[in-house]
């Protein structure tokens, strides 16, 4: 054989230096980067005036509306109309290319636009009739790192897309959503709108951290593309920038290190609950009894799983079998089972707890509370102090073994929040040791239906 009959064979390492270089090709976003149009524009972003004015308003008030009504449509509409970012991004730009009066005038169009979102939503909040905290408001009270990091990739695809000199729409809408600036402050403002200051701390650092990690993002961005930088800047101020940058940017994560831990821990929680529940019916591991439903509750300390079973009885063994399988294969050993039956509660731990408990299959149950609901209804009389006398003794006995004792009254209720009374039948009950949270839940479903009111007011003692 010849030797140019030979096959060639590339040198690896030179098929390496190749590879990389048509990877490295595909990430460059330098040519297509308009600087002086990014700048232009991020400037005409910051000033808060005119027409950015009256956007923020309405957006202010159809978010706060959307966390009201709790609509997720209506909380992403509020989102995109938001002119928020404006600011937030020129921190970013007038940092990244040292730019102290542009930083100065951000800082100061920033605030001005937090102050106002704020008074409007707590106004609004105030005034609205509603006055519960749905899922949406609640989902923006906790902040973690996963915020952290979507605040910080969005604002990198944001100033990306903004840089572009075709600026792609669809991506700055995306990031206008996902960083979701807007919503926080409106929760904000609704906690203080009802004094609940947990709300407004957990609400506002949230929107804290969205718009310092977009600030970040572009800073970073416009120092990856080389924005020019002001001439007057010294090496030592610079250095000193940089540093700060870094401090703050620590120090603003650490605590939501911390919630994103316990979101992590509850989440894994859940996910062995089920897992732990579905295997124990796939397996029929309880033989003659069927888990017709569970409940669990996360604590950090001590959370607990409650299991309501028909059938034969779980024996004190099967327990310890069952907090075997918890501890061994699913990772639950710090969690306390319970298990509810037709006849008694079974707790875990070195003692049963045997506990009175009227616990049957679910539809039977409803019949049952029905048939029960009618025969009351045919035998009180209307109105007055014998109503409420005859529901107490009702209750007192079919509760015996759980309620000592039980009172109830009419109440007037006043809130110094929305200046409105509220005149409400209010049950207070002594229990037989501590609270019986099953038998607190059957009263507040079924107490109403009973007296034709909407909701009744359990106090115990």
């Amino acid at each position: 054989m010849n030797q140019e009959d030979k096959p060639r064979r590339r040198n690896p390492k030179a098929l390496l230096v190749a590879v990389w270089r048509r990877f490295k090709s595909l990430l460059i976003i330098h040519d297509d980067t308009d600087i002086e149009a990014t700048i232009a524009s991020i400037r005409r972003s910051v000033e808060f005036r005119g027409i950015n004015i009256w956007i923020l308003f309405f957006a202010i008030i159809i978010a706060s509306i959307g966390l009201n009504v709790n609509s997720t449509a209506v909380i992403i509409g509020a989102m995109l109309i938001s002119p928020l970012m404006g600011p937030i991004n020129g921190i970013g730009l007038a940092v990244g290319t040292f730019d102290m009066k542009l930083l100065q005038r951000s800082i100061r169009n920033l605030g001005i636009m937090v102050g106002i979102s704020l008074l409007a939503s707590t106004v609004y909040f105030i005034l609205s009739p509603l006055s519960d905290a749905q899922s949406e408001l609640l989902a923006r009270t906790r902040p973690t790192i996963f915020d952290v990091l979507i605040a910080t990739f969005g604002g990198l695809a944001g100033i990306v897309a903004a840089s572009r000199k075709e600026q792609p729409f669809t991506v700055i809408s995306g990031v206008a959503i996902a960083t979701a600036l807007m919503p926080p402050l409106c929760t904000a403002g609704f906690g203080l709108a009802t004094l609940q200051f947990n709300y407004f701390f957990g609400a506002f650092y949230l929107f804290f951290i969205n718009s310092f990690f977009i600030a970040l993002a572009t800073f970073l961005m416009v120092r990856y593309l080389k924005f020019p930088v002001n001439k007057f800047v010294d090496p030592k101020r610079e250095k000193i920038v940089k540093r700060s940058i870094m401090f703050f940017t620590i120090l603003v994560m650490i605590p939501s290190l911390f919630t994103a831990i316990s979101v992590v821990k509850e989440s894994a929680f859940n996910s062995q609950v089920i897992k732990f529940v579905n295997d124990l019916q796939k397996n029929d591991v309880l033989k003659d009894s069927q888990i017709i439903s569970y409940d669990k509750l996360y604590d950090k300390k001590s959370p607990t799983l409650t299991l309501t079973i028909i059938g034969e009885e779980v024996s004190p063994a099967m327990m310890d079998t069952l907090r075997q399988i918890m501890l061994n294969d699913y990772s639950l050993s710090s969690t306390q089972l319970k298990v509810r039956q037709t006849s008694h509660i079974i707790t875990g731990g070195d003692q049963a707890d045997i506990l009175a408990g009227l616990l049957v299959d679910r539809e039977q149950q409803i019949r049952e509370q029905e048939i029960e609901i009618a025969s009351l209804k045919d035998s009180i009389q209307t109105g007055g102090p014998s109503k409420y006398a005859e529901v107490a003794r009702t209750i007192g006995e079919k509760y015996h073994t759980t309620i000592e004792e039980i009172a109830i009254t009419e109440n007037t209720f006043f809130n110094p929040h929305t200046k409105k009374y509220q005149s409400v039948p209010t049950i207070y009950v002594k229990w037989h040791g501590p609270e019986n949270a099953a038998v607190r839940s059957e009263l507040s479903t079924w107490v109403p239906v009973l007296l034709g009111v909407e909701q009744v007011r359990i106090i115990s003692e």
